[in-house]
């Protein structure tokens, strides 16, 4: 028969579990600065972006709902594409990544968005093309610009900003976006 001394893990000492810790931090900090976008990954999602934002932008100029559609089709093809061209070069989900860069869950791209989006919206009613296409365009680099930066900061410091935002938090921002998409649709 066993002892319990002799079932129960021996506990480490200090300078033990310090050292394991020092090991875990530097092994995270080499996959942080391992982790690589897949090649036109930021020039895709952009001008995914600038679709979408083109799109909605016409549908309310011409009064066509349909665009809407079509443009968050457009860019939903380009980020499941994206997320399955990141894992597969990657071989890990990364925390933060689909939220912050793909999705645009960051400040820096929802407010860049949410800016051109505005501008363009306004230059389509106005019957202003180069605008609406102007405003695309930034929109979209801002967007991707911004994820970018993200993944500077995550290389930087992955204990900070590995974490990504909760389920429950990403399904009301869909609720959300989905509510707005159907009075827009009904408005139109």
């Amino acid at each position: 028969m066993l002892s319990n001394m002799e079932s129960t893990p021996r506990r480490p000492t200090a300078a033990e579990a310090a050292a394991a810790l020092r090991d875990a931090e530097a092994s995270r900090a080499g996959l942080a600065h391992a982790v690589a976008t897949p090649s036109g990954f930021f020039t895709s999602m952009s001008v995914a972006i600038a679709v979408q934002i083109a799109a909605t932008a016409a549908a309310f100029g011409v009064g066509a709902p349909w665009l809407v559609v079509a443009g968050v089709a457009v860019f939903g093809v380009v980020a499941g594409v994206q997320l399955a061209r990141f894992r597969r070069r990657n071989g890990v989900w990364l925390g933060g990544f689909a939220g912050r860069v793909v999705l645009g869950t960051g400040t820096a791209a929802s407010l860049s968005y949410a800016l051109a989006l505005a501008a363009a919206i306004w230059a389509a009613y106005g019957d202003r093309s180069a605008l609406v296409a102007l405003s695309s365009v930034a929109g979209g680099a801002a967007y991707a610009l911004a994820g970018r930066r993200w993944m500077r900061a995550y290389r930087d410091e992955p204990d900070v900003h590995g974490r990504g935002e909760s389920v429950a938090w990403l399904a009301l921002l869909a609720v959300v976006a989905v509510a707005g998409l159907v009075l827009l649709l009904l408005d139109a």
